[in-house]
């Protein structure tokens, strides 16, 4: 091993850190964290399901953390949005976990598939509206990255157009740039005023009013905190997920062929993306309440271990020959699992589903506008993408007002996407750079 701190270049695909640390180390490696903050990061399939289901040994609560607890944490880390303990089911375990997470399951499960995919489905329509006539479209920039946002601020309960002014902080807070905590504090006043306003008048189908009314009583900061986890997750997730998928079905003629011949359904290539592309590819963290052995390293009390689920879902010991197709098979680590398994995968599934259909049955002529190798890739440092995805197709005319291809049949926006029984289912712009800071994140130890 090299006797100083070695960088991953920008131009590198984590992947191939990730195998070289799994080869090096095993399972668990030790890496530096931004500021030389010492991490584990781990890689084997079966490891990162201890830590993912053994709050006993490895638990949610940040404050654990011994870089914390010895002040080697500045307040201006950029780790600090993703570690810094808040009053969020994400960073708590037993009672506590289960009083927050239950308000968060119970005003989700109030949504069935049904009603979210109408929801998608108007609104898909509403962007293919916006570039249809000019042929040419950007599909991350021009969809994937408006379509959830789209859907999700209206589970929330926000106006139609609140949606798409929180498309970029909600993108950007994550991405550890030098304006990420400005794009924090505008999501979170965003949310801040929603609570006020539904708590003055409340709505019958929302998910703000649902935990402002949920026997948890939770705080007002509990409530704007969750509503932001809820929105930047869903939002994150979905897009990545989109993203990908239609770039393999832009890029690659078996895994389109098979989808086009009936050989595997969309939902099985939704589950194939999130084994081989998880929308999240690492996540921090676990903090060890005691020293143990995981993956044969020594983890001392308070140490963190970051989850690299992209690591995870291609361990050669759970699949060893990856060209073997997943469909159907839902035990990839993308949507975590144990006690803080992600309770909206679902939504986040119907959303991808329906808008691909919709996106494929509205455009099925769209092919890339530039050639394959020319496709970017934008990471940081908890998830990669396609940086954009550049199409052209046969230009497509609206009826005039009403926001609809005349070879469609469109719904109108429905008011309410909550479960009743009437309603149970039977060339690409510049993007915006993440800062430098992520590309050192995942360093050798010395």
């Amino acid at each position: 091993m090299s006797t100083g701190l070695q960088r991953l270049p920008e131009s590198d695909n984590p992947a191939k850190l990730y195998e070289e640390l799994r080869e090096q180390y095993g399972p668990v490696a030790p890496v530096l964290l931004h500021g030389d903050l010492p991490a584990w990061l781990v890689l084997g399939y079966r490891e990162n399901l201890e830590a993912m289901r053994t709050q006993s040994l490895f638990s949610r609560d940040s404050r654990l953390w011994n870089a914390f607890q010895e002040g080697r944490v500045p307040a201006d880390s950029p780790l600090m949005p993703m570690v810094a303990w808040q009053p969020l089911c994400v960073f708590a375990d037993g009672d506590e976990h289960a009083r927050l997470r239950g308000a968060v399951v119970d005003g989700l499960s109030q949504f069935n598939r049904h009603g979210i995919r109408r929801y998608v489905t108007h609104y898909t329509h509403e962007l293919i509206q916006g570039f249809a006539a000019s042929g040419r479209a950007d599909l991350v920039r021009d969809y994937a990255e408006r379509l959830p946002m789209l859907v999700v601020s209206r589970l929330l309960g926000m106006a139609p157009g609140e949606g798409p002014a929180l498309v970029e902080p909600t993108l950007d807070l994550i991405r550890g740039s030098e304006t990420a905590a400005a794009s924090n504090q505008r999501v979170t006043e965003v949310l801040t005023d929603l609570v006020q306003r539904k708590k003055a008048k409340p709505g019958t189908s929302d998910l703000t009013s649902r935990l402002i009314a949920h026997e948890s009583n939770l705080s007002d900061t509990e409530i704007v905190e969750h509503l932001r986890l809820v929105l930047v997750a869903a939002h994150q997730n979905t897009v990545n997920l989109i993203a990908h998928t239609l770039r393999m079905l832009l890029t690659d003629r078996r895994f389109r062929g098979s989808l086009s011949g009936g050989r595997m359904t969309l939902p099985d290539a939704l589950e194939q993306v999130m084994w081989d592309n998880p929308p999240i590819g690492a996540i921090p963290g676990r903090w060890a309440t005691g020293d143990t052995v995981l993956g044969g390293q020594q983890i001392k009390a308070g140490d963190m271990l970051v989850l690299c689920i992209a690591a995870a879902n291609v361990d050669p010991e759970q699949r060893p020959d990856l060209s073997l197709p997943m469909h159907g098979n839902r035990s990839h680590l993308a949507l975590s699992s144990g006690p803080h398994e992600c309770p909206g995968g679902d939504i986040g599934r119907a959303i991808a589903d329906t808008g691909i259909d919709v996106l494929m049955d509205l455009l099925p002529d769209m092919e890339l506008a530039v050639h394959e190798g020319e496709l970017g890739t934008t990471t940081d440092w908890m998830a990669r993408r396609p940086s954009a995805l550049p199409v052209t197709f046969k230009p497509k005319r609206f009826k005039d007002g009403g926001g609809r291809a005349e070879s469609t049949g469109a719904q109108p926006l429905p008011e309410a996407a909550v479960s009743t029984p009437s309603q149970e289912p039977s060339s690409a712009p510049a993007v915006a750079k993440p800062g430098p800071w992520w590309r050192s994140l995942f360093r050798r130890r010395p």
